[in-house]
């Protein structure tokens, strides 16, 4: 797709030049950024005044995260320290490394904070208690980018070995349940290319750039690849977001391009020419489309969208771009709800039988007033024309029974469905996506 011709957007001068960080708090009232020098800006959503400059925290900020009441901000002195958004003053000290920050990530209710640095730790820090802490130290390699699942009870981390692992933080010893080895490359934890691993709204699964300057998404259950999102960039990924209901991704490539996608058919819908954008951001509720530079300038983009893909913005929450998606019912092989073991009683498994069109009582008519109508008298009482049903015919009420399954047991022979076994001998195939597959 061409690049889509439309108005530039000029850039605001936010901070020097260096690695430069931005967020929206969820509510989307405000648009916070940090970079490497020692004022942080808060920029109000929908005013052209000048930004609230905070400017009493330290220099060289490397990550930035936010909720509706405050933001923290990591530095390259290993400091993570907490502000207000309604006095816009400095808290507490959340926590300090001896080594740089990379990345800090905020929980969806904000309760707790992961800090990642160039040490072989990650810290999750309780942000109203901060002496409440869980610990991460298993990691052969410095991490690079955290990301939490929508619910909050898995991290995904992104590290310098170009492994992903998902731990669950539900207790109070983070655990690992999944490694992914061979789908992010290898970067150093200062470089502007991202290895992030980035959950869709759904939960279901995660994207991530590839070597080969794609997009793959990866089943967060099975650790399979899904959907990809190919040929959209001709250099390495800097960065990339969904869209709040998961209909559309963004991405910012080192080609001097922002790219628009369709999550449904992973093709490309926009194109639009910056560059050096190294984090992007999308309006939690409008049609506002945010990023920044390597050169420490802030582009803040109203109707970045076209009527066609606001209308795509609007729609409900949509579901991760699954090959076969567990979800849906579009093919045979999904499976159809069932209750007790059997189909819904709306629920029909072929269609019902249509009346004959031209049956032989249609062709010949009613038979009435001949005289042989009713030839057939019961006159010894052996019962002919006993239990005459509503078509005229003799109903079976006058047989013996026949030794048959019970009613129950028939419905279920009429209603029959797969029963899905799990794997009960190693070297068994798994069932993944509705499909059991052969060994190859």
């Amino acid at each position: 797709m061409a690049t889509i011709p439309h108005q530039r957007v000029r850039g605001r001068p936010a901070h020097p030049n260096g690695p430069t960080f931005l967020t929206y708090t969820p509510d989307g009232t405000k648009l916070i950024t940090a970079g490497s020098n020692n004022v942080i800006r808060v920029y109000i959503t929908g005013s052209d005044g000048e930004p609230t400059n905070i400017d009493d925290c330290q220099d060289n900020n490397t990550a930035l995260a936010a909720n509706n009441d405050l933001f923290i901000v990591g530095a390259e002195d290993g400091s993570v320290r907490v502000y207000s958004l309604e006095t816009y003053l400095y808290e507490k000290m959340l926590t300090r490394f001896t080594l740089p920050i990379r990345d800090v990530a905020l929980s969806p209710d904000g309760n707790w904070a992961a800090v990642a640095s160039d040490e072989l730790e990650i810290k999750i820090v309780n942000t109203i208690d901060t002496m409440h802490a869980l610990y991460i130290r298993d990691l052969p390699k410095p991490p690079k980018h955290l990301s939490f699942h929508p619910s909050g009870s898995y991290l995904a981390v992104s590290c310098t070995d170009g492994i992903i692992y998902v731990y669950s933080i539900s207790t109070d010893e983070p655990t690992l349940t999944k490694k992914y080895d061979g789908l992010i490359r290898r970067l150093e934890s200062d470089d502007e290319r991202s290895s992030k691993a980035i959950w869709h709204p759904d939960g279901r699964a995660f994207a991530i750039p590839t070597v080969t300057r794609d997009v793959q998404v990866v089943s967060q259950d099975d650790g399979e690849k899904q959907r990809a999102f190919s040929g959209g960039h001709m250099g390495d990924i800097t960065a990339l977001a969904w869209s709040p209901n998961g209909a559309m991704l963004a991405t910012s490539a080192s080609d001097r391009k922002i790219v628009l996608w369709d999550s449904r058919t992973q093709k490309t819908i926009a194109r639009y020419d910056y560059s050096g954008v190294i984090n992007i951001a999308w309006h939690p509720h409008n049609n506002i489309f945010s990023f920044v530079t390597s050169e420490g300038e802030l582009f803040i983009y109203p109707n970045f969208l076209s009527a066609e893909n606001w209308r795509i913005f609007q729609k409900p929450p949509q579901p991760a771009p699954f090959i076969h998606d567990p979800l849906s019912d579009t093919s045979g092989n999904a499976r159809k709800t069932l209750v007790n073991g059997i189909v819904k009683p709306h629920t029909k498994s072929r269609a019902e039988r249509r009346g004959t069109p031209d049956s032989l009582d249609d062709i010949l008519g009613p038979q009435s007033g001949g005289e042989e109508e009713d030839f057939v008298e019961d006159d010894d009482g052996a019962g002919y024309l006993e239990g005459i049903n509503g078509h005229g015919k003799r109903s079976n009420g006058h047989l013996d029974g026949l030794d048959r399954p019970n009613v129950k047991r028939r419905t279920t022979y009429q209603t029959w469905q797969p029963e899905i076994h799990q794997a009960f001998q190693p070297g068994s195939t798994p069932w993944k996506g509705n499909r059991r597959y052969l060994c190859e």
